[in-house]
């Protein structure tokens, strides 16, 4: 495994920007930045043999703060949606910054996703590490969060996330990278085909709030037990679609257990014949189908991406658990160590 680093850019606040590149003995490829302890590209072959970049992502490295989309960054300190951007734990009350709508989105416009990570070459592995004070987005304590990037030589990418803190807090962390399979800037995505192990899925508000109990998928557009094409019920006139103009929806994995490494998704691009399966030990999935997409900073393709450009499979606990006390539990508490995987396994049929 050969390993670069190099010197990408400087950030608003001058600190240096850094540019990762891990290629195996292949040629496959992933680069990876140091701010929010991105992956701004990954390079697989595909039926023929033929290796391009399947990441959505921009041409300069400053364009990756505040953008809209959060492409391929890690989020925080909670990824997703938390309502009204208030919780309450060990009977105190928290606020947080709202900024989507009525509610709090990935940590904030500061969150993780926005901050330059300390990052360093760890052997075979990139790490990406970041101090969240005690108060910052409102959040209680003091986080410590690290990112841990690994690339094998069969082309699976492995991301290690922990945390600890100081004083009871929140935390749930991802990675918001998104697909398409044909190669970045080669069309929609809506041709590719998703398969997901999840038998429910968390109804919404309009907001985009969990309303509670899990549905079943069974019957709806929703059910993607098996391979179906992503655009093939997209538009149908059915709440959860109706809510985001498209898929932005938290499914529950199947047979989930704390710890355990499950299946959680596979996409597959019947043109070029690429797949990634996604493996994580988190509990749920939020699928999101780059529905605003249009607008975003200049792709690496030379133009803004358009809408359905790309797909985000965001492993993660689910959106507003600090609210909803039936999700499983995202306190984290001093002592305890906050550790979670999400691996994407690349392969060509």
């Amino acid at each position: 495994m050969k390993i670069t680093k190099q010197t990408w850019g400087v950030a608003p606040d001058g600190k240096e920007i850094f540019l990762y590149t891990m290629t195996n003995g292949k040629g496959a490829f992933v680069r990876l930045s140091s701010v929010g302890a991105g992956i701004v590209g990954i390079g697989v072959p595909d039926r023929e043999g033929r290796v391009a970049d399947v990441v959505l992502g921009y041409a300069a490295p400053g364009d990756y703060f505040a953008d809209g989309p959060c492409a391929g960054k890690c989020p925080g300190r909670y990824a997703n949606r938390i309502a009204k951007g208030r919780f309450s734990l060990d009977g105190k009350e928290y606020e947080l910054p709202v900024n989507n709508g009525p509610n709090h989105l990935h940590g904030g416009p500061e969150g993780f996703q926005n901050q330059v990570w300390d990052s360093r070459v760890d052997g075979d592995a990139v790490e990406f590490l970041y101090f969240s004070a005690d108060g910052e987005a409102g959040y209680p304590g003091n986080l410590k969060a690290v990112a841990r990037y690994a690339w094998s030589e069969d082309d699976v990418l492995t991301l290690t996330l922990t945390a600890a803190c100081d004083a009871p807090t929140v935390v749930n962390l991802t990675n918001h990278v998104y697909f398409n399979l044909n190669g970045e800037g080669n069309g929609d995505i809506l041709g590719h085909e998703l398969k997901l192990n999840a038998s429910v899925y968390l109804p919404t508000d309009e907001t985009l709030i969990p309303t509670g109990e899990p549905d079943p998928v069974a019957g709806t557009p929703m059910d993607f037990r098996t391979f179906a094409p992503i655009g093939a019920r997209i538009h149908e006139d059915f709440p959860a679609l109706n809510y985001g103009k498209g898929y932005d929806n938290c499914f529950m994995i199947d047979g989930y257990e704390p710890g355990q490494l499950q299946s959680a998704a596979k996409l597959y691009s019947p043109q070029s014949g690429r797949q990634v399966e996604v493996l994580t030990t988190q509990p749920a999935v939020q699928v999101y189908t780059g529905n605003w997409l249009a607008g975003c900073p200049r792709g690496k393709c030379g133009r803004s991406y358009f809408d359905y450009e790309g797909v985000a499979i965001e492993c993660q606990h689910c959106p507003d658990s600090p609210n909803q006390p039936a999700f499983p539990s995202t306190v984290l508490r001093p002592g305890e160590m906050y550790q979670e995987a999400i691996l994407w396994a690349f392969s060509a049929r």
